[in-house]
């Protein structure tokens, strides 16, 4: 089962890319994850059909997980734990 990640960002913003940044570092030691980046300007409804408040928001598997930038040690305990159930 693939893992699929989405995180939610607005242009300009410097936490955004922070977020961006620490998934992608994060994803490439890992094997079943899917990723993609979610411009809130262009694709309002869905972030807000999700819950996503403010940003950098990430999604995973179509659900709102952090709705504001997680520690890197947060992100990599829920990244583990669903690969290790995708496995």
């Amino acid at each position: 089962m693939v893992v699929s990640i989405e995180v939610f960002t607005a242009p300009g913003c410097s936490k955004c890319g922070k977020a961006r940044d620490l998934l992608h570092d994060m994803i490439k030691e890992m094997s079943n994850i899917e990723w993609r980046e979610v411009n809130i300007l262009k694709e309002m409804d869905y972030a807000v059909e999700l819950g996503v408040l403010s940003t950098p928001a990430i999604a995973i598997n179509g659900e709102l997980e952090f709705s504001g930038l997680p520690s890197q040690k947060k992100l990599r305990a829920k990244l583990e734990e669903l690969c290790s159930k995708s496995g």
